[in-house]
């Protein structure tokens, strides 16, 4: 191929991306301006982690005494990457002015910032039902260092004060990267309660109109999904409560769906693998149908 043919398509093809249509033209954004980093959100959570847990992430633990200036340090951190993150959020959805967004932004970040020792406080209760429901974890040491669920909750704390907080894009930007890395698909939307526990947790879903009370244990593959959704005139999904209702001291096991807005009543256990559709009282035990053995199977 010469040099002149290869111009010619590098060419056609530039001013066919160059254009725009319609679909392109109904997924701009309406504002202008950059718009949130994805990397400057993975420094921020890796900020907010140090901080929730200093003498794990900070490498300067051995030196108690700077203990307050390392937390400080991210703290600052935390504000000018998410002052700067949040304003552009609110660009992005057009609703304000570069001036307007950034005093907005600054004030949200600091909002934020007082719901840190509540987020850590949850987190720790976190931390400590996976102790509980663990006989493989030999100390804190070990699940906070390297379970997955610890840095899906991480995430999944943060990203839901800031949703509450009225903050666009952001949040489902925290959790999806926590996704990304761990298997575990929590909507920033969700409500967790204390004590959230989730074993091995690779394929777990949880979704954004979802309630999930205290001590509450997920294993693997676990979906709270939604069994329909609603839709407007115009044929877009209406955002109205569709996901399950979970009541404290309840453990769903491995690759079990619960669809719907449907309650699991406190104090139960849903098995392994149940498709479960329809609301469950309290202190109830859900199991697979019992399982039929065939021998002498053929090779």
């Amino acid at each position: 191929m010469t040099n002149i043919a290869a111009d010619e398509i590098i060419g056609r093809n530039v001013r066919l991306l160059s254009e725009t249509d319609d679909a392109e033209r109904r997924m701009t954004p309406p504002g202008e301006g950059p718009l949130p980093s994805v990397a400057a959100l993975d420094d921020f959570i890796d900020s907010v982690r140090t901080v929730i847990f200093p003498e794990f992430f900070d490498r300067r633990r051995s030196m108690r005494s700077l203990r307050p200036a390392v937390i400080g340090t991210k703290v600052e951190k935390i504000f000018t990457i998410l002052g700067s993150e949040i304003a552009k959020g609110f660009q992005l959805e057009g609703r304000s002015s570069c001036d307007e967004a950034t005093d907005r932004s600054r004030r949200l970040a600091l909002d934020f910032i007082d719901r840190l020792p509540e987020i850590k406080r949850l987190l720790y209760t976190d931390v400590q039902a996976l102790f509980n429901n663990d006989p493989a974890a030999d100390d804190y040491s070990e699940i906070i260092l390297s379970y997955p669920a610890v840095q899906a909750m991480i995430n999944y704390r943060s990203a839901h004060a800031l949703l509450e907080l009225g903050i666009p894009v952001i949040p489902r930007v925290l959790t999806e990267l926590a996704h990304s890395a761990t298997g575990i698909d929590i909507n920033p939307g969700a409500r967790i309660g204390e004590y959230f526990a989730i074993d091995h947790g690779t394929g777990i879903v949880i979704g954004q109109t979802a309630i999930i009370g205290r001590h509450v244990t997920l294993y693997q593959g676990v979906t709270l999904g939604a069994r329909k959704f609603s839709l407007d005139e115009s044929g877009l999904p209406v955002n109205v409560p569709r996901h399950p209702i979970i009541e404290d001291n309840v453990t769903v096991y491995s690759n079990a769906s619960i669809l719907g807005r449907i309650t699991v009543g406190h104090d139960s256990i849903i098995g392994g693998n149940v498709w479960l559709t329809e609301s469950v009282a309290p202190h109830s035990k859900v199991l697979q149908s019992p399982q039929t053995t065939v021998s002498n199977l053929k090779n």
